[in-house]
């Protein structure tokens, strides 16, 4: 799940198909992984601020209709803040992701900030005293040392888009519990008309401060770039009315898979051996993390 996307609470009315919707899952995350290219090939046409700006705007004009049509009465919420972190760290997650994919390459920029499910289970011992299995934290550690591989500290060369990219990892996973909290009460619809309309009102200040005129090939990636995320969204919907969350959760990983070969294709970027075993390592002990969930119990104190 990206920072806009929303947890499934199950599989829906329809009977359970975990193969079609694996497959939506995997469409989405390709989704994410071309909106991720576009982002590289419209770096140097105009600035980050104004990429998100159109990335959310683009979505919040098409799911307003969508809402509107239940009625205003759907937009009502008890969980304003949730909705308002959710949009700040959802912002804050692409926005350095951004950044990370125009200092680094993006295959790294994307499975480093692709890590964030190996922080939920740390942030939610640290800040919610919930209790981890065991399988759980082994996992987390498994892909800790993948993100190492990638790191490749051994290397004199310091990246700075490293920092962006793990900072992306922790936003990120803060914005995908904060999903789940709001996914146990609140419908689809109203999360992403919320999560689209706080994050355009909160980037817009910004991509006005850095507007320059731009051309006919930066308009065609910036709507490229909404609309990817868009359908992206749709598919994970989709998927999630045939399998739950937890079933096609791992399928989050193919974003890094997609990524590399796109990287490989356009930019002729093969990944090296450290990248490959980071991958590796990443995805296998992400999906220990993600199908492992962390207990709710709370540690007494």
């Amino acid at each position: 799940m990206t920072p806009a996307q929303m947890p499934g609470t199950g599989a829906g009315s329809m009977p359970e198909n975990l193969a079609f919707g694996a497959a939506l899952s995997s469409l989405s995350f390709f989704c994410t992984a071309v909106m991720s290219a576009l982002v590289r090939a419209t770096e140097d046409l105009t600035s980050t601020a104004v990429i998100l700006l159109f990335q959310n705007l683009i979505c919040l004009l098409f799911i307003i209709p969508v809402t509107l049509r239940r009625g205003w009465a759907s937009l009502r919420t008890g969980k304003i803040g949730l909705h308002v972190l959710r949009a700040v760290t959802g912002t804050a997650a692409w926005y350095a992701l951004f950044v990370a994919i125009t200092l680094m390459p993006l295959t790294n920029a994307i499975l480093l900030t692709f890590s964030a499910p190996l922080w939920m289970p740390v942030i939610a011992w640290a800040v919610r005293r919930q209790r981890v299995s065991r399988a759980t934290w082994v996992g987390a550690a498994i892909g800790f040392v993948g993100v190492v591989f990638v790191l490749q500290p051994h290397h004199q060369d310091f990246n700075v888009g490293v920092v962006y990219a793990l900072a992306g990892a922790f936003f990120l996973a803060v914005a995908l519990m904060s999903v789940g909290w709001l996914g146990t009460t609140e419908p689809a619809p109203r999360i992403l008309f919320y999560y689209f309309l706080f994050s355009t009102v909160l980037v817009a200040p910004f991509a006005l401060l850095d507007w320059e005129p731009f051309g006919a090939e930066a308009s065609i990636y910036l709507v490229g770039i909404g609309l990817t995320l868009l359908v992206g969204q749709v598919f994970i919907v989709l998927a999630y009315r045939y399998a739950s969350a937890v079933k096609v959760g791992p399928f989050i990983y193919t974003v890094i898979v997609f990524t590399a070969l796109i990287d490989w294709v356009l930019w002729d970027r093969a990944p090296t051996l450290f990248v490959v075993l980071g991958m590796v390592l990443v995805i296998g002990g992400g999906i220990v993390a993600i199908r492992k969930k962390p207990e709710p119990t709370p540690v007494d104190t």
